[in-house]
């Protein structure tokens, strides 16, 4: 009898370490997917460093790259909770296609783009014209990444583009061309002002004028299809806090509206 008993209180403990670890798997935290271009990674990181700790019970997981190929990947029904476009195109194309809801999206940051060249350079490029002179330049590839499709736009009002078209190096995002200046791998890039600041081996020497490209806005948006919708929400409003646009102002983009 005194076998049974401890046998039932061996197996009562047991039911209740179970229930115990089943709490603490329910208690981990949320995890949200946003895809995000990638001029913003330095930014978002630190905002979500930040929110974490004021929400524990969320996890920001970041999907940076391109906002063309982060957009592609969205419509074709890879899994995200918000998307964070450099383009507004990219953005009104989910919102076309019913995964964005307009009424759940914002025109959030501006930006502009810049000339940047190693920093210890000595080649004669002050001006975007003067890119004629480089032997190798770097943007992204204009039909998938934003900072790209401007670089061509700019280039294209300046008459200079079937000039230097040839010597052009495509990247899959803005933060590669930034590597390949940095590293000397081409003579010159065209980045956003943002990038560009976040880098100690590039110097600016031109910025774009404004009229020579479409403007450059940052729309951020809610997933229809999240599956969590409501943590999406408390961050996406986050987002837009006063605290968190000195963020973005820090690292260099500027309110939009």
């Amino acid at each position: 009898m005194f076998k049974s008993k401890a046998f039932y209180h061996f197996i009562f403990l047991l039911v209740l370490a179970g229930c115990s670890t089943g709490g603490q798997e329910g208690d981990s935290p949320t995890e949200l997917t946003v895809s995000a271009a990638a001029s913003l990674q330095d930014a978002l990181k630190e905002i979500g460093e930040d929110f974490e700790k004021e929400h524990p019970d969320i996890s920001i997981k970041y999907n940076f790259g391109g906002s063309g190929s982060l957009q592609q990947q969205i419509s074709q029904g890879a899994p995200a909770d918000i998307f964070f476009s450099a383009a507004e195109d990219k953005y009104e194309r989910l919102v076309e296609e019913e995964r964005i809801d307009e009424a759940d999206g914002i025109h959030l940051l501006k930006n502009e783009i810049v000339l940047v060249l190693p920093k210890d350079s000595d080649q004669d490029i002050q001006t975007f014209t003067d890119l004629s002179k480089a032997a190798r330049i770097s943007i992204g590839t204009p039909e998938s990444v934003p900072a790209g499709q401007y670089a061509k736009e700019t280039l294209k009002q300046l008459n200079i583009w079937d000039e230097v078209e040839e010597k052009i190096i495509f990247a899959k995002d803005v933060r590669q061309v930034l590597t390949y200046v940095e590293t000397g791998n081409v003579d010159a890039g065209i980045v956003y002002q943002t990038d560009a600041q976040s880098s100690s081996e590039v110097k600016v020497t031109a910025a774009a004028d404004k009229d020579s490209h479409a403007p450059i806005i940052y729309p951020v948006g809610l997933i229809k299809d999240s599956s969590h919708k409501e943590q999406a929400q408390i961050f996406y409003e986050y987002l837009q806090s006063e605290q968190t646009m000195e963020i973005f102002e820090n690292y260099g983009f500027k309110k939009a509206g």
